[in-house]
């Protein structure tokens, strides 16, 4: 992949998955759903975009 494009979407998935975690309950379900939900997809889009950074850093060293 690009290493611009690696860099810009994994900033995007960071920033998003951040967002994300400070909204209330968007889909109508339990509170306890959401906070299961967004805890698991919270952490698995961080380190999606992290390693997206890592590797557009890594690229950028090249």
């Amino acid at each position: 992949m690009n290493k611009w494009i690696e860099l810009l979407l994994g900033l995007i998935l960071v920033i998003g998955a951040i967002l994300f975690a400070f909204q209330g309950g968007i889909w109508g379900v339990g509170q306890a759903a959401i906070e299961f939900l967004k805890g698991g997809i919270f952490w698995f889009v961080v380190m999606i975009g992290a390693l997206f950074i890592l590797l557009g850093i890594s690229d950028l060293k090249e």
